[in-house]
């Protein structure tokens, strides 16, 4: 038992040394960064903090990466919910063969779908807007919410269906109000998952959006100067683009114990 202890707690440190040192130079000036090795800050300073939530170059990045983050959440749900549903309670004829294709998506790289992606876009006017990414990264997200969802439906009795018909529920008040309730904590997974997917994508966000919509994982990579790289400053960028996915996990914390319990996950 000492020794599983003992085991858990060097992983939790090395766990949590790289976000420990990140904070650690986020509190430090870039000067005092490059000319001292310390273990922590010995001279406070909130300088680099400061400059995020006051330019808004820096700040806007944060806005434009949660605003399409939320909108793929919610259209990738919205997709999945009944195609899933389809895929769990009826068979037809290459419903196995479209399955599998749907999944072949999360197989290929996203630098195979971004020239499409950028030449469609272009001809429609969708370059540097948020709904761009956010439907780009619904190739991704949408297969795997519905390969999940699917998973949590199938473990849900079809009896409960026809009980609801013979009750006198129509399909969308039954769907809204007794079956979604049911997969309740396998949604919750799904929209982690899509989340964490979108906040952390660069490839398509960087490459889709110009000014207006510029995600803040593309605005980090301005600190690169001829004098370096600003330390502080990204580090600082870094431990607030932790902060999103923490509050998700706070908020769908005890859908995701049973998430990973139960169904595909």
């Amino acid at each position: 038992m000492k020794k599983r202890t003992l085991g858990l707690i060097v992983y939790f440190i090395l766990l949590m040394l790289p976000i420990y040192w990140m904070l650690n130079m986020s509190l430090r000036t870039n000067a005092d960064i490059l000319s001292v090795f310390s273990l922590y800050p010995r001279h406070f300073t909130f300088e680099n903090y400061m400059k995020i939530f006051t330019d808004a170059s820096w700040y806007s990045g944060y806005i434009n990466s949660i605003i399409y983050v939320s909108l793929n959440t919610v259209i990738s749900l919205a997709t999945a919910l009944p195609a899933a549903y389809a895929f769990s309670r009826y068979r037809f004829i290459g419903d196995g063969q479209m399955f599998f294709w749907l999944l072949t998506n999360r197989m290929a790289p996203a630098a195979v779908f971004l020239l499409p992606f950028f030449q469609l876009y272009s001809t429609v006017g969708l370059i540097d807007t948020h709904i761009a990414v956010a439907l780009a990264h619904c190739l991704f997200n949408v297969p795997l919410a519905v390969w999940i969802l699917e998973g949590f439906m199938s473990g849900v009795p079809k009896e409960i269906d026809e009980t609801a018909y013979i009750d006198g529920y129509s399909f969308p008040r039954f769907f809204t109000t007794i079956f979604i309730p049911l997969i309740r904590s396998g949604v919750g997974v799904t929209a982690f998952f899509c989340f964490m997917f979108s906040w952390v994508e660069l490839l398509f966000a960087r490459t889709l959006t110009t000014t207006s919509a510029k995600p803040i994982a593309a605005i980090m990579t301005r600190t690169v100067s001829a004098s370096g790289l600003d330390w502080g400053l990204l580090s600082a960028a870094g431990i607030l683009t932790i902060v999103p996915g923490a509050l998700v996990i706070w908020f769908v914390r005890n859908h995701m114990a049973k998430g990973f319990a139960m169904g595909r996950v």
